[in-house]
């Protein structure tokens, strides 16, 4: 019964071969598991210095823009001051247009005289409610350009960032 060892010796050689791939794969698995964990805690690290300056740049944008936003809002106080106050005006045309009617000879009597209610350099209230439309108006666009650029200076300041890293 002895007198055969080569198959015991070949299902020896197929456990050994056997145990020896299953325990090569085993540990080829647990190094590849840590070389993937150093690589994605590398990974990570980089992504939180990415989103550190991208926070900053957006910090930094948002400041300019709150910085914009307030001087369009003081031009715009004194600018209402102004108007309020009778010192801006519209512009009057230049050609005075000629009566086509004939002028009525002037008499010095208080009823046939007519007197405005203010004086020749007063705005109206209608003029001054123009002007203060069109501050509004100026100080909108202002405001809405300001937001605007400052929009695009912080999608290319991400873009840049971003791209920069490929």
């Amino acid at each position: 019964m002895f007198g055969i060892p080569l198959p015991w010796l070949l299902v020896g050689l197929c456990i050994t071969l056997f145990g020896t791939y299953r325990g090569g794969y085993h540990f080829g698995w647990s190094d590849r598991d840590k070389e993937m964990q150093i690589e994605i805690a590398r990974k990570n690290e980089e992504a939180r210095q990415t989103e550190q300056k991208l926070t900053e740049q957006i910090n930094t944008t948002a400041t300019k823009l709150q910085e914009t936003t307030n001087a369009v809002n003081k031009k715009q106080s004194d600018l209402n001051r102004l108007i309020a106050a009778g010192r801006v005006r519209l512009p009057t045309p230049s050609c005075v247009q000629a009566p086509t009617s004939p002028t009525p000879a002037p008499t010095n009597s208080p009823e046939t005289r007519s007197e405005p209610d203010r004086q020749a350099d007063q705005a109206s209230d209608a003029e001054r409610a123009t002007l203060q439309a069109i501050a509004e108006i100026v100080a909108q666009g202002d405001k809405n350009t300001a937001q605007l650029n400052a929009c695009i200076d912080a999608y290319n300041d991400v873009r840049n960032l971003l791209n920069g890293n490929k």
